[in-house]
């Protein structure tokens, strides 16, 4: 597969998990929806070919390791976790209904394919140094891929995380930010507003970059170019819109967890599946 066509399927996969991950919202009637949307593209590389993953031995020992920290986002990790065969697609209904195994935010003891419980944020990042400070000193190749909120980075916990992490040179870390300026109860600027994120980690001795959080293209080759800085750890500033994707989420302030009625849902998915089907080359 050439990088074109390796694009054009990355492409695809983000468009079926937001299809998916707006099916489970309006399942339930509400949820988590924003947050989950904005890093369906960095989802979309990770799942679909980055990551060393073996659907069929979750606990694959030589597999690489994903910490959603922002674990309200858990929506779009099972959407992807399904349609790479994790567990049946049947069980995206159940989002956070009594019983499930796919609660709100990311539980490594219910969901099969989570790899860290998550929601309390902060927390996250330090889970992830751990982990990968593990493999290093366990002399394994595995990488830990670690996605923090841009809201997420006003706790202290982070900026504590991302010290250890560089003293460590634990390159075999790659972090992602969701910058799509909005947190919770607002814009970022409004509440605690973090500046040039991409400095505030090259302070740290990190290697940054900031790209399009919205391109797969431009995403697949900060990995790469991540995999490259030897000797410290990496982050990739994504620059994201909140509820991207969704017609009805996309651009506006109280996306965080909203409510989604099925018409909503219908008329977003149509959207979206027009897209996929002129990306897949069946538009007359």
């Amino acid at each position: 597969m050439n990088n074109e066509e390796m694009v054009k399927e990355f492409e695809k996969f983000a468009i079926k998990i937001r299809i998916e991950t707006i099916k489970e919202v309006a399942e339930l009637g509400f949820g988590h929806l924003g947050g989950a949307m904005s890093i369906v593209d960095t989802l979309a590389v990770l799942y679909g070919g980055v990551m060393k993953i073996d659907s069929k031995n979750p606990k694959w020992e030589e597999r690489d390791w994903l910490v959603c920290s922002k674990g309200h986002a858990g929506p779009a990790i099972y959407a992807s976790l399904a349609m790479k065969g994790y567990f049946p697609m049947e069980q995206l209904k159940t989002l956070n209904k009594p019983g499930t195994k796919l609660p709100s935010h990311c539980d490594r003891n219910l969901t099969t394919g989570i790899d860290m419980t998550t929601g309390s944020l902060g927390q996250g990042s330090s889970a992830a140094v751990g982990i990968a400070l593990g493999h290093k000193l366990d002399k394994k190749d595995n990488y830990t891929y670690l996605v923090l909120g841009d809201g997420e980075i006003q706790e202290g916990q982070v900026w504590e995380a991302v010290s250890c992490a560089a003293q460590q040179k634990l390159d075999n870390l790659i972090t992602f930010v969701d910058y799509n300026k909005q947190q919770l109860d607002g814009y970022l600027k409004d509440i605690n507003d973090m500046g040039d994120i991409k400095a505030k980690f090259e302070s740290f001795n990190w290697h940054a970059q900031e790209i399009d959080g919205s391109s797969v293209k431009e995403i697949y080759e900060a990995i790469q170019k991540a995999k490259e800085a030897k000797g410290k750890p990496s982050v990739i500033v994504l620059d994201t819109v909140k509820g991207a994707g969704c017609c009805f989420a996309e651009g506006i302030l109280n996306n965080h967890h909203m409510t989604v009625s099925m018409e909503q849902a219908e008329e977003a998915i149509a959207i979206l599946e027009k897209k996929l089907v002129e990306l897949e080359g069946g538009a007359e």
